[in-house]
């Protein structure tokens, strides 16, 4: 699952120019840029991340999944939707880039309470700005992260600093698997 998984990005979702074209939320500019939403939005993208999340958090005996809007999103309901056909049913949620200005004011949106173990996800960590967000968020609504994965690892110190956080963050899929499989597609 996990090869299939990494020739849809490249088919999909990596993109590589010989000059530092695309540019990152940091600001920067990189020669490698992936736009995850082609293949997790996908049927089979979604189902293959789904079900490689789940894989990797089964065991954490969690009650939800989720992370930053709009990122996170499909990675938690395509992991959502996966738990519950494994016969482990993980609920998903989302949390907010901008606090709610009217009716419960709040960050995470979702059937969670206080206290619930969950997993905060996201679909690429370059410096791991949006995925500590969502750590910070969800902890300050008195949810328990125990676990963090990525589903792209672009290797630029973004996952060990999330890891400065929760010590469980992990990847699916890392920069350097993606460009190895890059140039045999393209020879």
């Amino acid at each position: 699952m996990k090869q299939e998984l990494i020739d849809f990005l490249c088919e999909k979702s990596v993109n590589f120019s010989d000059e530092p074209t695309f540019k990152l939320v940091s600001g920067r500019l990189s020669r490698f840029y992936v736009n995850c939403k082609p293949t997790i939005l996908h049927p089979r993208g979604m189902y293959l991340v789904g079900h490689l999340v789940m894989e990797k958090v089964r065991d954490a005996h969690v009650d939800g999944i989720g992370g930053l809007t709009f990122g996170a999103d499909p990675v938690a309901m395509a992991s959502a939707f996966a738990s519950q056909l494994m016969g482990c049913p993980v609920k998903a949620f989302s949390i907010r880039k901008e606090a709610k200005d009217h009716g419960i004011v709040k960050w995470v949106e979702g059937d969670l309470k206080e206290g619930d173990r969950v997993v905060v996800v996201d679909d690429v960590v370059t410096t791991g700005g949006s995925t500590i967000k969502a750590i910070e968020r969800a902890r300050s609504q008195g949810l328990e992260v125990v676990k963090a994965v990525i589903l792209v690892d672009r290797q630029e110190g973004g996952l060990e600093n999330v890891a400065k956080l929760v010590p469980d963050a992990s990847a699916i899929v890392t920069r350097t698997e993606l460009l190895e499989n890059w140039n045999k597609m393209k020879k």
